[in-house]
């Protein structure tokens, strides 16, 4: 299974999910949002895997950062193009293993998706 994580480098939350996947010995590649931005039609896929909702993080800095406007009466196509706009608001990290999508960091979703690939 290839896995792909997607997300900040520096991110708090990142590195807790780097550190699970090597202290379990997963193999990844890492896609920076910060360097590549989103790969394009990343988000609308992930959005019907994983529901657009699911997809901003609405507690952090950047989403404060963004005009009350710009964030009330949000369709999944407007909160996708928030998102592609501030990259930095995107929950993390995004996981794809296989056909698995995790969003955000839970040790026991990760346990849980990769039971079969721990060594």
């Amino acid at each position: 299974m290839k896995t792909r994580i997607y997300g900040i480098r520096n991110c708090d939350t990142m590195k807790k999910a780097f550190a699970w996947l090597e202290a379990n010995g997963i193999a990844y590649e890492f896609h920076d949002y910060k360097k590549g931005g989103v790969p394009p039609g990343k988000l609308k896929e992930w959005a019907g895997k994983a529901g657009w909702e699911k997809l901003a993080n609405t507690r952090g800095p950047t989403w404060r950062k963004i005009p009350e406007a710009g964030r009330e009466n949000l369709t999944e196509a407007r909160m996708l193009a928030l998102l592609e706009e501030h990259t930095s608001a995107i929950r993390r990290p995004i996981v794809e293993a296989g056909a698995k999508l995790l969003v955000g960091f839970d040790e026991g979703k990760f346990a849980e998706a990769f039971r079969s690939a721990i060594r």
